[in-house]
C-alpha cells in the first residue's frame, strides 16, 4: 500500500520547512481580523509560525507576517497574538 504523502509548510519565523500538524496557523479573515486558527479550518489568508514565542516574535519583528497577509499590523495586534500562543501552549 502506498503511503501518504505529508503535507510541508514553511514557518515564517524561522523558514524551516516543518509538517502542517507542527506548525500553527494564523489568519487572517476576510474581514481582516489576525487571530490563531488552533484547528487550521478558518476561512481567510493562513500563515504557519512554530508553536514558539520565538518564532512568532521573530515573524512580527521582520514583518513577515505583514507580508504574507498584505496589509500592516498594529501593536494591539501583535500582543493579542503573543497572548492568543501563550494561552495555548498552557493549555498544551
Amino acid at each position: 500500500m502506498k503511503e501518504k504523502k505529508v503535507p510541508m509548510r514553511m514557518c515564517v519565523g524561522c523558514r524551516e520547512m516543518k509538517p502542517k500538524k507542527e506548525l500553527l496557523r494564523v489568519v487572517r479573515s476576510p474581514e481582516g481580523v489576525v487571530s490563531i486558527d488552533a484547528s487550521g479550518r478558518k476561512p481567510g489568508r493562513g500563515a504557519y509560525v512554530c508553536f514558539s514565542a520565538e518564532c512568532l516574535k521573530r515573524a512580527i519583528k521582520q514583518k513577515q507576517l505583514e507580508r504574507a497577509f498584505e496589509c500592516p499590523l498594529g501593536e494591539e495586534t501583535h500582543a493579542s497574538l503573543l497572548s492568543q500562543l501563550q494561552s495555548l501552549e498552557e493549555k498544551a
